[in-house]
């Protein structure tokens, strides 16, 4: 059977995704973002990333968060983006910010990982050959090197901005004083960091309690936050024990040794609690993050289009009253 042309639904932007400034500049970013970390690479048909991609744009979802090894395997979650890219994005790329990453392991010898000029240049042209793209909306260096000059890494992400192949640039995970360094450097060379990814959710705070979200927008720079699940921790797939194919059941990141009986216990008090706001515990993780006007966005991962779905519900309700979020605090005090 031969796939039917895509046409993006004409009412994607009124489907309810509200959009948020990224620090001072002039992008708007959506308060989800898809991530391709997992289940987007070759170990999962074509037909159902497409679905999933498509699914995301039609509601409003404009933002596509890769890097270069995401897949599984390294570059397949890339290749596939490309692949829609040709058959089915190709229309509405000025629609879109796509992002890529460079930073953690790539390809083997001393020049395929961590934070050098070399690694960074080449593995975005090899981004973009995947991605069949002539530029990516933002580059982000993906880790902080502890062995490469900062000086380096930071005028190569200046650099590939100056060349047209990256509009804007990006840190992931960098910490707080380097975080600092980075800002006044690519600011002083009029390329000024747009965004700043970091691991963010309910149980894991450190990116608020070392002041980055603060640091972040008080030097104009976005915030987006990755894992706001908590890999799937913060959703009703574990309230009942590890149900097989998930990711604890896999050990992907997640050994079923984490989800404890203690866990366990407090994810179903945030369950009732969400039950209770009228939400799922997923979308009241989310909100939990989007009430934060420091947070620009969240960045979702999916492996179905109705796990996709339950996540953009959270956008019905934001607020929360300073007894719930007491109580949510309380719930998860072991965590702090």
């Amino acid at each position: 059977m031969i796939n039917p042309h895509y046409k993006a639904n004409d009412g994607r932007y009124d489907c309810g995704m509200q959009y948020e400034r990224c620090g001072r500049s002039g992008i708007l970013l959506p308060r989800i973002s898809l991530g391709m970390w997992h289940n987007f690479g070759d170990v999962n048909p074509l037909s159902v990333s497409r679905d999933m991609l498509h699914f995301a744009f039609d509601h409003g979802i404009t933002c596509f968060d890769l890097a270069n090894n995401y897949g599984p395997s390294y570059g397949s979650a890339e290749e596939t983006f490309g692949r829609v890219m040709e058959g089915s994005f190709r229309p509405y790329r000025d629609e879109m910010i796509i992002t890529t990453k460079a930073g953690h392991d790539m390809w083997p010898g001393p020049y395929g990982n961590w934070g050098s000029r070399k690694y960074l240049m080449a593995s975005l042209d090899q981004s973009l050959r995947r991605m069949n793209l002539e530029y990516v909306d933002i580059f982000y260096s993906h880790r902080f090197d502890p062995a490469t000059p900062m000086e380096e890494t930071l005028q190569a992400l200046v650099d590939v901005v100056r060349q047209g192949k990256a509009l804007y640039a990006g840190i992931s995970q960098w910490p707080y004083e380097a975080s600092q360094f980075a800002y006044d450097y690519l600011a002083a060379r009029d390329v000024p960091c747009l965004i700043y990814q970091g691991r963010y959710n309910m149980i894991d705070r450190a990116k608020a309690d070392e002041g980055i979200v603060d640091q972040a927008a008080r030097n104009g720079v976005g915030f987006t936050a990755f894992s706001p699940l908590q890999q799937g921790v913060l959703t009703n797939r574990y309230l009942n024990g590890i149900p097989e194919g998930s990711r604890a059941w896999r050990g992907r990141n997640l050994t079923r040794e984490m989800i404890t009986p203690e866990l366990v216990t407090q994810l179903k008090k945030l369950d009732a609690l969400a039950r209770r706001r009228g939400q799922t515990l997923a979308e009241m993780s989310l909100s939990w993050l989007l009430r934060n006007d420091k947070v620009t966005s969240v960045i979702v991962g999916c492996s179905s289009v109705n796990q996709l779905n339950d996540s953009l519900g959270c956008l019905k309700n934001l607020s929360f009253s300073e007894e719930e979020l007491q109580e949510i605090d309380n719930i998860l005090s072991s965590f702090a």
